[in-house]
């Protein structure tokens, strides 16, 4: 018995010792080593300004919000809808696909944050830490300015809390400059990591351009809250820490080949808007010459300009005209130089400094006129100011400002032509003239939650209701209480 015990013992020991090798090589064999658990801060990182631009600020947030601001008019299917506000702007089906991708980007950018951060296995790539604490202030900001309280503090925590609770737009507005202020902080320290380089899409690493950027972006946000906080001096003191030149404004280029423009796919790929004639009127009126470059007749119609009605257009594709400017290239325009022009503008007319603001807003006008995709000249541009905008401004500083700004921002930034809108009306400034007949009791003061949250996240459902707030709440900014 002795020897068959001394025989099987050895046996067992060398089954278990086998068993446990192939255990360790099939763990090895089942790895996806395309699908990797962990990555670098630089790879993250490239994804996440790509998906921003992309998805972010030009993805369906921009586009619908061209519709409500009456840069376009929607023409079919679920633009016609949102035009006529049949469903569309109270559905909590209609932001979806952004509003999984802003909190995707907001988790991959926490990811980024802690590797860099004390503790993580990148501590000390302070650079790459400030790069993602900006990229972060952005994604946030066009969250919640698009939607109110959201879940922030709580959220990107998966198989950890559930339903993460809402937090208030004051408290995310404050966590906004933070990352702000604390980026640039990390791009102002010295770090043994390389430069992001190549990696970065925007900037190339170059840490100067990033903090001119974040210093844009704090005067863009420091005007959003004039309702709440005004500080006008400050818009202008952060502004003149920005862009100087349309050279260093933070653009994400397309190459029209493996990258393409988001608007230019949506039409491409839907064909749902159309020529707006509230924004052909503005132009017209002012003998605009972007009128004859901001327009196209319908490639499937061709002859003369054809204008969509806002909010009583026929639901038809292929017989209105068209944007123009919706190349294949057409760049995302994170922040634009004439975005800050426009913002010292408005803030040297609230200070009653209105020859420097007079100067700021032909600073701007001839930005928004060499536009990649407008092609207008500066001569052109100082033409029109003296022809046309300055008898205007004279008359009336705080309408043309904002209305100069409002025509600059079509089409690739709608969603800040739609803040300033809600912005103004808060402030009592009705400026921007809107023509759909529906806006009386129906201009979406707010986009909704998306659906993968309502149905998941009681605390979302609750927020959401029935969607029909969108048309009597104000998000806190612009004065009411969520």
């Amino acid at each position: 018995m002795k020897k068959r015990i001394n025989i099987i013992l050895p046996a067992v020991i060398l089954a278990m010792t086998l068993w446990s090798c192939s255990e360790s090589v099939m763990d090895e064999i089942n790895k996806d080593i395309n699908d990797p658990n962990d990555m670098v801060s630089s790879l993250i990182i490239t994804d996440a300004m790509t998906s921003s631009a992309f998805n972010i600020v030009g993805g369906d947030f921009n586009i619908y919000t061209s519709v409500y601001i009456e840069h376009n008019t929607g023409t079919f299917g679920q633009l016609y809808n949102a035009d006529l506000r049949s469903s569309e702007p109270t559905a909590s089906t209609t932001y979806n696909n952004t509003w999984n991708a802003v909190y995707a980007n907001l988790y991959c950018l926490k990811l980024v944050r802690e590797k860099c951060s004390a503790g993580g296995s990148e501590e000390g790539n302070y650079h790459t830490l400030g790069i993602a604490q900006i990229l972060t202030a952005l994604n946030l900001a066009v969250l919640t300015d698009m939607i109110g309280d959201v879940p922030w503090t709580q959220s990107c925590q998966p198989g950890v809390i559930f339903t993460p609770e809402l937090d208030s737009q004051e408290d995310i507005y404050a966590d906004i400059f933070s990352l702000l202020d604390e980026g640039i902080a990390n791009l102002d320290k010295e770090t043994i990591f390389v430069s992001l380089g190549n990696q970065d899409l925007i900037y190339g690493g170059d840490t100067d351009s990033w903090k001119k950027f974040a210093y844009g972006l704090k005067a863009r946000y420091t005007m959003r809250l004039s309702y709440r906080t005004p500080a006008y001096t400050d818009v202008i003191t952060f502004a003149d820490q920005s862009f100087t030149s349309a050279a260093e404004q933070a653009q994400f280029n397309y190459n029209g080949s493996t990258a393409l423009s988001p608007f230019w796919v949506f039409f491409r790929d839907r064909d749902y808007y159309g020529a707006s004639q509230s924004l052909h009127d503005k132009l017209a009126e002012r003998s605009d010459p972007r009128d004859n470059v901001f327009f196209i007749p319908h490639p499937s119609a061709g002859g003369s300009l054809v204008f969509a009605p806002n909010g009583t257009a026929n639901q038809v594709q292929g017989a209105y005209s068209i944007s123009a400017i919706s190349t294949i290239t057409a760049p995302t325009y994170l922040l634009s130089y004439h975005e800050i022009e426009f913002l010292k503008a408005e803030a040297y007319v609230r200070l009653n400094n209105l020859p420097a603001a007079e100067d700021a807003l032909e600073n701007a006008i001839t930005a928004a006129f060499q536009k990649v995709n407008i092609g207008l000249t500066a001569t052109d541009a100082a033409d029109y100011y003296d022809d046309y905008v300055s008898a205007r401004f004279s008359a009336n500083p705080l309408s043309e400002v904002m209305n100069q700004k409002y025509i600059a921002f079509f089409e690739e930034e709608a969603i800040e032509a739609y803040n300033d809108y809600r912005r103004l009306k808060a402030m009592g400034n009705n400026v921007i003239t809107l023509a759909n007949p529906k806006n009386t009791t129906q201009f979406p003061l707010r986009l909704t939650y998306g659906s993968g949250d309502v149905t998941t996240n009681v605390n979302v459902r609750d927020a959401y209701g029935d969607g029909t707030y969108v048309y009597t709440e104000n998000v806190w900014w612009a004065g009411g209480t969520r």
